[in-house]
């Protein structure tokens, strides 16, 4: 066990630190593996209304913008990253397992609030755990967060299998069956001690919503990020209204995140800069949404979804390597969680809106999502030579220091 006075110097105890760094990402993100692509059939298996299902799903992307960034900047703050994920997991667990025992709108809409509250923070303090070792070990950020999607895709196998053998009303405990497995892999996350991983250029805690370059970057991943909101509400709903079976259903959000896997293991390879990667992702993500708003056959569908390494690989390099050149080490969780509070209230937003326009115009809500990448696209491109002018010290896509 490494302690709180241990951080990694050697090769050797790199490596261990990242494979169970690595762990810790693929346990948690079976999570997202088994929820995507079926809670939202498993609420309307239950009777939820199209209505209550966007209100519903919009929940988690709520909570990003409320609740995520004060525990994100406490557990940062008290120096408690590892236990702030441990609890968090354990709660999450305990919240999706309830869920699989009450019924109505309401009391679904307040138990998932309450188990979001734990669940959300977890990926930006993953990710700002994850950042301070590549700054501070030189370690590759997209081999470690390709572990997290190589989990996505074993979730989405196993609950497209089990949805086509149980009960659509009961694929909510697969998703805690995950959240479990998630709960107890974070015993074996190591410690990181935060004044071992200090930043590189000194910075108060206040500066950074002051700071235009933070901003801006928060700001355009937010809303190509966002712009998944309506992919992630209705897709699934959308193809098995078209009469695809669950493994069909299953192979097209793993085909998705194989495309992803793709981007992030090549990702010590890429030399461009991490502005140009967001646009290329922005740009990635307007033609999906827009090729996926004409409802395509299975066989277009199937090249379509390559392109989520794009529209979220592409995207979220960028988005790190624009971080790790603009935010200290010492307040990188905190930079996470806004991050994330900025993608929640757009994600919020896009759910919202998304269950609206699908009740009326079906999958032409695929138009609001294209103009929200849209302009993630325009903004990053308007600023790309600003930023490219920013203090270089990591870049997580760099061979040397980061994925």
């Amino acid at each position: 066990m490494i302690s709180d006075s241990q951080i990694p110097t050697s090769p050797a105890d790199s490596r261990h630190f990242a494979a169970r760094l690595a762990l810790f990402y693929g346990a948690t993100f079976s999570i997202v593996g088994t929820y995507l692509p079926f809670f939202t059939v498993w609420l309307k298996a239950i009777g939820i209304e199209a209505f209550w299902i966007g209100a519903i799903v919009a929940v988690p992307a709520v909570t990003r913008f409320t609740i995520l960034p004060m525990i994100t900047a406490q557990a940062e703050r008290r120096n408690v990253l590892r236990a702030a994920l441990i609890s968090l997991a354990f709660v999450t667990a305990i919240g999706f397992t309830c869920l699989g025992f009450v019924r109505g709108p309401l009391l679904v809409l307040l138990v998932f609030a309450l188990t979001a509250c734990a669940w959300t923070p977890m990926v930006p303090l993953t990710d700002g755990y994850a950042l301070k070792a590549v700054a501070r070990l030189g370690l590759n950020y997209g081999p470690l967060r390709l572990w997290g999607s190589a989990s996505f895709v074993f979730g989405a196998i196993i609950s497209g299998v089990l949805a086509d053998v149980i009960a659509a009303n009961q694929l909510i405990f697969v998703v805690a069956g995950a959240a479990w497995l998630g709960a107890l892999s974070g015993f074996a996350l190591p410690r990181v001690a935060g004044s071992g991983l200090q930043a590189a250029v000194p910075q108060r805690r206040t500066t950074l919503l002051r700071d235009r370059r933070f901003l801006l970057i928060i700001a355009a991943a937010a809303m190509i990020q966002g712009s998944h909101a309506a992919y992630y509400t209705f897709a699934s709903i959308v193809w098995r209204g078209a009469g695809l079976g669950g493994s069909t259903i299953a192979g097209l959000w793993i085909l998705g995140v194989l495309a992803e896997i793709v981007v992030f293991a090549l990702s010590p390879r890429f030399t461009l800069a991490p502005s140009l990667l967001m646009l290329i992702g922005a740009i990635g993500a307007v033609l999906r949404w827009l090729i996926m708003a004409h409802d395509p056959p299975l066989a277009v569908l199937t090249g379509v979804q390559l392109l989520h390494g794009c529209s979220f690989g592409l995207t979220q390099l960028g988005t790190m390597g624009l971080l790790l050149r603009n935010v200290p080490t010492h307040v990188m969780a905190r930079g996470q969680g806004y991050l994330t509070a900025a993608t929640g209230l757009m994600m919020s937003s896009g759910a919202l809106l998304s269950g609206a326009v699908f009740e009326r115009g079906g999958v032409a809500v695929y138009y609001v999502a294209a103009a929200m990448a849209l302009g993630g696209a325009m903004l990053i491109g308007s600023a790309a030579r600003d930023l490219n002018r920013s203090p270089q010290p990591v870049q997580p896509h760099s061979a040397g220091a980061g994925g």
